[in-house]
């Protein structure tokens, strides 16, 4: 538990000569999926020459003290850094006392106060002797209140970056400080509604950006970057901070722009953004409008697997099942389509407009990064009145390495005036030498272990699907 401090009478904050506030400085925020970040400041900094020792606060409290790196623009060739060192601060009992071992303190539990020089701290106790006499054992978690006799130079609230820097120059200097945290994240969120006859849709997508990293920070340029990028090395962070001096000086302009980052894609906000420290935040970066769309139905109940190991000889198999249809929507994301943009993956939610003119939620998803041009299929939920059932009908042992399994699939539409198409995807999971030997209607190979069957349904009825797979097994398995 964090221990309260009610009052805290010494003044403990140290200015040291070349702290600055978060309002002096330009600042740029590059966001990636996996919840961290890189931060990159310009600094003004008043030095001697020789050596400086230089105290940087505002900066976030998840910093990577591995990541920083600092660069002088004004004497890059003259100012280098000897040592840097990271104190994650914190404004508790423990860390204010920490300073001031073999010193007198007065501390506050309750009405009580005790006075005397503290000898130790440990095991969240703090061992205070009161008079010649007299030790007292103070639990560090009920502490109110705290009086130190002055200030501590080892001592900020909050997390320090402290720099030893040596320059041969005296004034001030232009420099830039780079560094990745963590507790900094986005994620795409989209808004998708669809029309009453499911042929269009309006598309708004939005970057939602969350802070958690003990800092806020006003005014930064921020860009994100889409996609599974590997941990960053120093060098990498080093070569990108020297470059982006222009990136902060850009002319700022409404929305997003778009582009390409090594094999990532990089969206940058177009105007300064300002987000608090545990503030969640939305920013729109894409819209479309009149979009092809179509929604189709599938009943899948064939099994899931990833890649053939063996094959499966015995009977049992994977051979019933049954349940519901599920509707799914289906758009493409190029130019021809209406939308023309890459869409980072995200959450999903598609509305349609209901007959008095309300947006109802229709379903909810998640779709993975998605290039422009690509289709995107995504589940709506499941239908009420279509349902689908799947029975092993067959199977037979043809010889030592072949096989024979066929199945009937039952689909039944109780809509009332609506014709239908479903789609009834086949998984051959046995082996990958298949075939099929008869099927009572046409079909579509879609990869090397996966059929596809489209079956049209009259309102009302009933229609039975047949088929049998032959499996070919290796002669020395």
């Amino acid at each position: 538990m964090r221990t309260r401090l009610f009052a805290i009478v010494a003044f403990l904050y140290v200015i040291w000569p070349a702290a600055l506030s978060a309002q002096d400085r330009a600042i740029a925020i590059t966001v990636y999926n996996e919840g961290r970040a890189l931060i990159r400041e310009q600094r003004t900094l008043t030095l001697e020459p020789g050596i400086n020792v230089v105290a940087i606060h505002d900066i976030a409290a998840t910093i990577d003290p591995t990541s920083v790196s600092f660069h002088s623009l004004s004497d890059p060739a003259g100012t280098d850094v000897l040592e840097q060192s990271f104190r994650p601060n914190s404004l508790d009992a423990y860390t204010l006392l920490g300073p001031y071992l073999a010193r007198s303190v007065e501390i506050t539990i309750g009405d009580a106060q005790y006075s005397g020089e503290l000898l130790r701290l440990q095991d969240d106790m703090a061992v205070l002797q009161t008079d010649a006499s007299e030790v007292a054992f103070i639990p560090l978690r009920e502490i109110r209140g705290i009086k130190l006799p002055a200030p501590s130079l080892e001592f900020s609230p909050g997390p320090e970056l402290r720099l030893l820097l040596q320059t041969d120059v005296a004034g001030e200097q232009e420099a830039l400080l780079s560094y990745l945290a963590g507790g900094i994240n986005w994620t795409a969120d989209y808004n998708l509604l669809l029309t009453q006859d499911n042929t269009a849709l309006d598309l708004k997508g939005w970057i939602t950006l969350s802070n958690s990293s003990g800092r806020r920070f006003d005014d930064a340029a921020l860009k994100l970057v889409a996609g599974a990028v590997q941990r960053v090395q120093p060098q990498a962070v080093l070569a990108e901070s020297r470059m982006m001096a222009l990136d902060m000086r850009e002319e700022a302009a409404a929305g997003a722009a778009q582009r390409d980052l090594f094999e990532y894609q990089l969206y940058e906000i177009k105007r300064p953004v300002s987000i608090q420290d545990k503030e969640t935040k939305q920013i729109e970066f894409v819209r479309g409008g009149d979009i092809a769309a179509t929604t189709y139905f599938v009943f899948d109940s064939s099994p899931q697997f990833d890649g053939y190991y063996s094959p499966i000889d015995y009977p049992e198999g994977y051979g019933s099942g049954g349940g519901a249809v599920s509707a799914m929507l289906q758009f493409n994301t190029g130019e021809e389509s209406g939308l023309g943009a890459r869409l980072p993956a995200g959450r999903v939610r598609v509305y349609q407009t209901d007959v008095d003119g309300a947006g109802l939620l229709i379903g909810e998803n998640r779709i993975q990064h998605t290039p422009q041009g690509e289709d995107l299929h995504i589940p709506l939920g499941k239908v009420f009145d279509l349902v689908g059932e799947r029975n092993q009908t067959d199977f037979e042992t043809v010889s030592r390495n072949v096989i024979c399994e066929s199945f009937e699939i039952k689909l039944r539409s109780r809509k009332e005036v609506e014709s239908v198409e479903i789609r009834v995807p086949e998984r051959l999971y046995r082996w990958s030498d298949w075939q099929i030997l008869e099927s009572s209607a046409p079909f579509k190979k879609l990869n090397d272990s996966t059929i596809e069957f489209r079956v049209s349904i009259e309102p009302g009825a009933e229609e039975v699907l047949t088929y049998t797979a032959q499996y070919r097994f290796p002669a020395n398995r």
